[in-house]
């Protein structure tokens, strides 16, 4: 059992956010354990032949047999939708000395890293170079082109089930609705670690005004936490509506509703259940976005839809008229 201690005004700094490069370290654990993240499927059989072209051997190496990922490869993020290319920078600028303690405490022991890191660690600054270039041709070549448009979408949607939940039951339902490894006493927040595949050392976390970060992610299982207890706090969970990323577009059927809206609308309005933009659904469809930006002001305007502007991204999802339509 870990307790994360909150002192008077925590709750009050305490955020949610979400990160590409941690879902891009954590996504390494797929590769290293496909069973366990079946959702990744589909992702992972698109990406088996790209990853030819990639330093496979260091990129599977950065994640421990018990899936511990070292923590300098997921800094707290410090907006709440942070850009991929500015963590890498970030990471860029890691001390090696935290670079080859951080390696080492993912492991535990120093028989335990694997060929490539004991290596690398002779040189911990030229290896954090290798390393960092291996994740960003990663990131391109795997993540970017399709599989983050419809992983952020996931994530803005689990962003805004949490706050719907803060506003309307507060913090005290809303911590423990995260993950069932989670417990709220009224100052401690409690973590179940029963089920960790690791041993963890430690079982006492103050927050003590630093505030805490709550991130969802889609490569986990259950709610988690940096390996270093003495930096600023972090709880990882995993996102509501994470097995969206396995379906398939619905099929098109000739009943009444398609009658109705014509084949592409209807399609639109069946994946809107939860919500996305238009470059997610144009990468869904494999239609352009122009098209399916059409269909869905169309959608809008007779009231099946509604949206809401986060940053530059629009999102749309059904309206209480649209779901009584689709039932």
């Amino acid at each position: 059992m870990i307790e994360f201690r909150f002192d008077v005004g925590d709750l009050a700094t305490t955020s949610f956010a979400y990160s590409p490069l941690q879902e891009a370290a954590f996504s390494l654990r797929s590769l290293s354990d496909p069973g366990r993240y079946p959702h990744h499927r589909p992702w992972l059989r698109r990406i088996g032949p790209r990853l030819d072209a990639l330093d496979r051997e260091l990129l599977t190496a950065l994640v421990a047999p018990w899936l511990w990922v070292p923590d300098f490869l997921t800094p707290r993020p410090d907006r709440a939708r942070p850009v991929f290319a500015d963590e890498l920078d970030r990471v860029r600028e890691t001390p090696p000395e935290v670079v080859a303690a951080d390696l080492r405490a993912a492991y535990r022991t120093e028989d335990a890293l694997p060929p490539v890191v004991a290596r690398g660690l002779a040189r911990p600054d030229r290896l954090l170079v290798r390393l960092t270039d291996a994740l960003d041709a990663y990131w391109h070549t795997c993540l970017a082109p399709d599989w983050w448009p419809r992983a952020q979408s996931v994530l803005e949607a689990d962003l805004a089930y949490r706050g719907r939940v803060l506003a309307e039951r507060g913090a005290a339902e809303l911590l423990p609705g995260l993950d069932g490894r989670l417990s709220w006493t009224g100052s401690h927040l409690r973590v179940d670690t029963r089920d960790f595949l690791g041993q963890v050392p430690w079982a006492d976390i103050s927050v003590a005004g630093r505030g805490m970060v709550l991130l969802p992610t889609l490569f986990a299982r259950g709610a988690q936490f940096l390996i270093d207890p003495a930096r600023p706090p972090v709880l990882i969970y995993p996102a509501r509506g994470r097995a969206t990323l396995a379906e398939q577009p619905p099929p098109v059927s000739d009943q009444a509703l398609v009658r109705l809206l014509g084949r592409a609308r209807t399609r639109l309005l069946l994946l809107l259940a939860e919500p996305a933009s238009t470059t997610e659904l144009a990468h869904r469809l494999e239609v352009t976005p122009g098209a399916v930006s059409q269909h869905l002001a169309i959608l809008h305007d007779v009231g099946l839809l509604t949206r809401t502007r986060h940053g530059r991204t629009v999102r749309y999802v059904r309206s209480p008229l649209g779901d009584d339509l689709c039932r």
